[in-house]
């Protein structure tokens, strides 16, 4: 397996958000990315709590790291609202798509 924290934020840069068409590294949905003993970790949160887009955004990047060689077994997402998500943690990007 070759990857590595930037390799599986490229990947993650191609899951896009459902509602909005936006990566949900540019929206500041993804906290943090541990890799220990070829398993990855994400800490991630969604714009709202009880997104019922999770199970969707959960698939995406499973098959999106997957590519990279892990195994769904080796992917665990951990979702968090500490700290809550908020229009700061966007890319400027994301901002000028959203015209904010």
């Amino acid at each position: 397996m070759n990857f590595n924290k930037e390799a599986i934020k490229k990947k993650l840069e191609q899951v896009l958000d459902p509602e909005l068409g936006i990566s949900i590294v540019d929206l500041g949905l993804i906290y943090k990315i541990e890799i220990k003993k070829n398993k990855v970790k994400i800490l991630m949160t969604l714009t709202t709590i009880g997104c019922p887009l999770f199970g969707l955004i959960e698939k995406e990047i499973k098959n999106k790291l997957i590519e990279l060689g892990l195994k769904e077994e080796d992917i665990l997402l951990e979702l968090t609202f500490d700290p809550p998500w908020s229009v700061e943690k966007m890319s400027k990007e994301a901002k000028a798509i959203l015209g904010i």
